[in-house]
């Protein structure tokens, strides 16, 4: 399957092209439309859903804008990915997006909607570099910037995913808790 996806807002012209070209592609073509004003005729549709995990298990190859949550999430799974810049948003940063990633291998850029059956082509016959998430360290700059940092953390006693936002939160809990209740001796 062919899972076309515009994410929260529209893009029109993403399924009206793929709606055109759904006949030929002979596979099924389901594509989450979001906001649009489009209605597809020849493919599978629906506006939003809890949970885009259904129809990733099934997609063979994604065609999607190029969010930036949309095309990590399609990337980690490792699905072949033909992503478009949706030229309807302010500052056309899904360009610098796609072409950082495009670059390194990960994906196929569609640059122009009319090229996308040559796009589909080569997602087809090219090995993409599988992506893998960089370290991040944000809790780390954050707790730092804070001053935050206790003598557990110098020492690396705690143990924080690479997903450094969330650890921001789980240190702070754990943190307050035994500052709340106690003290917390090791603190700076």
């Amino acid at each position: 399957m062919i899972f076309v996806t515009v994410g929260t807002t529209d893009f029109d012209a993403l399924v009206h092209k793929m709606d055109e070209l759904a006949p030929q592609l002979g596979e099924p073509v389901v594509a989450q439309i979001g906001r649009g004003k489009y209605i597809p005729q020849r493919m599978e549709y629906f506006r939003f859903a809890p949970s885009l995990d259904p129809y990733y298990e099934r997609a063979r190859v994604v065609v999607s804008h190029g969010g930036l949550g949309t095309v990590i999430e399609v990337l980690q799974r490792g699905i072949k990915l033909v992503a478009l810049s949706n030229p309807d948003r302010y500052d056309l940063h899904q360009e610098d997006l796609l072409a950082a990633l495009e670059s390194r291998g990960h994906l196929v850029w569609c640059r122009r909607l009319q090229d996308l059956p040559l796009a589909l082509a080569e997602v087809e016959r090219r090995t993409l570099v599988p992506y893998s998430s960089p370290p991040c360290h944000i809790a780390q700059v954050i707790r730092r910037y804070l001053g935050l940092e206790c003598k557990d953390c110098q020492r690396g006693e705690h143990s924080f995913s690479s997903n450094g936002y969330l650890d921001v939160v789980y240190w702070g809990m754990a943190h307050e808790r035994r500052i709340l209740w106690g003290g917390f001796p090791s603190l700076k």
